[in-house]
């Protein structure tokens, strides 16, 4: 009866937060706990819990998921909104669920923020863990990956389900062995694009084989230390690969899985890998091939990933990087555009961000390709304008603005392809402010 009158309690805000155009986000959640610090354990799930979980790439992947599986015909649950710490998945469970706690779907996929996934599958049975990548994050929140890495692989030593990683990433990778009992172990694997690397360009982790300390060999460097690695001792690295993306054209947007090509919306090896994730979770599940090749093609992120759009007649587009390797990735893409180009850089230092920023000096400024301008913005525009400077771009080509509006006014004085790049908090905002100077601007 307790739970009973606590869904129906957390049933009601959550419906008088909508009526004044409120999705609630994490605060039914957090008032449920309140309630119940046992809420999690009310729930009856009859359907397979898919978990999303990763530093990089959790709602592009997740929603991936969802939007195949909808498009097969299945009914499907999930915090779609991003809400991935524990209360925003409760909120999520809450809306969705009977009063008696009942959850009906024929999937349930939850985004779930890598600290939390010990915390919420302790009472959520889960069947099949999708783990993305591994790489420093919010330092004062999350703490070295090291530590974070131990957290889940403690977590997996008692977990024998549907365990999906990627096998490129050898902060990943490692996983496999928390459980030797485990025999569902799935990777997914991405063969080397045009703009692979042989050296380390960029901040990465995990360089030496976590079993035997050996220094690990690469082939090829995908992204930061993302790529095809082996460990010339114990041989880590040579996995048996159950999703192999192959012919990785980002110029045409296109791949190949079992010799059928698949096209989408995006250009970039960053989203590349989040395909391989999602494709393999819908490969393992059976879920129709034409149906997710028609769902690829289609896809699209309209929240500040990647997104594009048409600003006073200039080809925008927006992506989110919250940590180094976010950024890096970003700049990846400006590089690979040979168009001349000018960059909005917004970081914020908000609670939400982590307070420490000193992530930026492992951003790579150093070759930018047909840069002409790069304007900062956000509370710490300065830091980053001297982090900018630092790399030897010319300093009269970088304008900053604490005003993010003021920040779009200018970057739109002159006509030429436009990159934003926001971290956590200054993506919803930015993005808002760019609409409005949209509308101001006449564009449709």
């Amino acid at each position: 009866m307790k739970n009973f009158f606590v869904i129906l309690f957390i049933k009601g805000v959550s419906f008088f937060l909508k009526i004044f155009g409120k999705n609630g986000g994490n605060l039914p959640g957090k008032l449920a706990f309140k309630l119940n610090p046992n809420i999690l354990k009310c729930f009856k799930i009859d359907c397979p819990v898919i978990a999303v979980t990763g530093t990089n790439g959790k709602t592009m992947t997740n929603n991936c998921i969802v939007r195949i599986l909808e498009d097969d015909n299945k009914r499907v649950i999930s915090n779609l909104e991003g809400n991935n710490m524990e209360t925003g998945i409760v909120s999520t469970l809450i809306k969705k669920c009977s009063l008696t706690g009942k959850i009906k779907a024929d999937y349930l996929v939850l985004e779930t923020d890598e600290s939390y996934v010990p915390i919420v599958y302790k009472d959520l049975k889960l069947d099949c863990l999708v783990v993305l990548n591994f790489f420093r994050d919010q330092l004062d929140r999350s703490g070295e990956v090291e530590s974070l890495i131990l957290k889940i692989n403690e977590f997996l030593k008692t977990y024998d389900k549907n365990l999906i990683l990627n096998s490129d990433d050898p902060n990943v990778s490692r996983l496999a062995m928390a459980n030797p009992e485990n025999k569902n172990i799935y990777y997914y694997s991405v063969d080397r694009y045009k703009f692979a690397t042989d050296e380390l360009r960029e901040a990465g982790e995990g360089k030496f084989c976590p079993f035997c300390n050996t220094r690990l060999k690469y082939k090829y460097y995908q992204y930061a230390h993302v790529g095809k690695f082996i460990c010339d001792k114990c041989n880590y690295g040579g996995n048996e690969i159950y999703n192999l993306l192959e012919n990785v054209d980002l110029e045409n947007r296109s791949f190949e899985i079992d010799g059928t090509t698949y096209t989408t919306k995006f250009n970039s090896i960053y989203s590349t890998y989040n395909f391989a994730a999602a494709t393999t979770v819908c490969k393992l599940y059976n879920t129709d091939l034409i149906s997710m090749k028609n769902t690829l093609e289609n896809f699209v992120l309209n929240n500040g990933r990647l997104e594009k759009m048409v600003i006073n007649n200039n080809d925008t587009i927006i992506n989110i990087a919250k940590n180094p390797t976010g950024a890096n990735v970003s700049l990846r893409l400006v590089n690979e555009d040979n168009e001349h180009k000018e960059i909005l850089f917004v970081l914020n230092d908000n609670i939400a961000d982590g307070k420490d920023v000193s992530w930026i000096w492992d951003i790579n400024f150093d070759v930018l390709n047909n840069v002409d301008r790069i304007i900062t913005s956000g509370t710490r525009a300065f830091d980053l304008a001297i982090r900018i400077k630092t790399s030897n771009y010319p300093v009269e080509k970088i304008e900053a603005y604490t005003d993010i509006y003021e920040a779009i006014e200018h970057l739109y004085e002159k006509n030429t392809k436009k990159y934003v790049i926001t971290n956590y908090t200054a993506t919803q905002d930015t993005r808002h402010k760019l609409m409005r100077f949209k509308e101001k601007c006449g564009d449709k």
